[in-house]
């Protein structure tokens, strides 16, 4: 199906009108902080320029003293700190162009900042979800779909389960409030599952669309 790149969502997160009947449970996006810290190893790149400096600092100060030594390990800890600042502004971009939207009928994402594609998920595909909790606050619900072969790991990061590239699970990461989040799609998808299929339609099935 052919698709405006000038058209305007005509709702937020959705690539659609939905149709009658289906009505929005939630939507949200990744908390920007949490991404940084998870997703893109905020923390685990800063402590590597910090070795990198404590490195620096130990091998020359037996030879130009604590003032000099200490002046070498600067290049390193501004470099870590652009570094840092990098993916800070990475995370942030890419959680303001996100929208998770649960519906009574799907999950849908709305991912990617240079290139917008939205992930439809009908409950119907949808095998399992599993929530994972964090420190923080935030947690990720990971979906596991019937169908993959659409499904690229590199395409949804960081909208994906770490390390399951062969069989990607699309993930609602870094969320606030998941617990609450992974209940109302709990209860949503239940009614849908459950719910009689009146006549014979064209079968649901996951699909990636591309989006404003």
């Amino acid at each position: 199906m052919p698709h405006d790149d000038f058209a305007v969502e005509p709702i937020k997160g959705l690539p659609g009108v939905p149709p009658e009947g289906e009505d929005i449970v939630w939507q949200g996006a990744p908390n920007w902080w949490s991404l940084a810290k998870e997703s893109l190893s905020l923390y685990w790149i800063f402590g590597y320029f910090v070795l990198l400096a404590v490195w620096r600092f130990t091998t020359v100060y037996d030879l130009v003293g604590t003032g000099r030594a200490l002046a070498a390990t600067v290049p390193f800890v501004l470099s870590g700190l652009l570094a840092c600042l990098i993916l800070m502004l990475i995370a942030y971009v890419q959680a303001k162009s996100t929208v998770y939207t649960i519906t009574t009928k799907r999950v849908v994402l709305r991912i990617g900042a240079a290139f917008t594609i939205s992930l439809n998920l009908p409950y119907t595909k949808i095998i399992n979800a599993s929530l994972g909790l964090r420190r923080d606050g935030t947690g990720n619900i990971a979906l596991e779909v019937s169908e993959t072969r659409q499904l690229s790991y590199f395409i949804l990061w960081p909208h994906v389960r770490p390390w399951k590239m062969s069989k990607p699970f699309p993930t609602l990461r870094c969320i606030d409030e998941p617990e609450r989040v992974a209940k109302l799609l709990a209860e949503a998808a239940q009614t849908e599952v459950n719910m009689p299929q009146l006549g014979k339609g064209d079968p649901q099935s996951a699909s990636i669309v591309a989006a404003e």
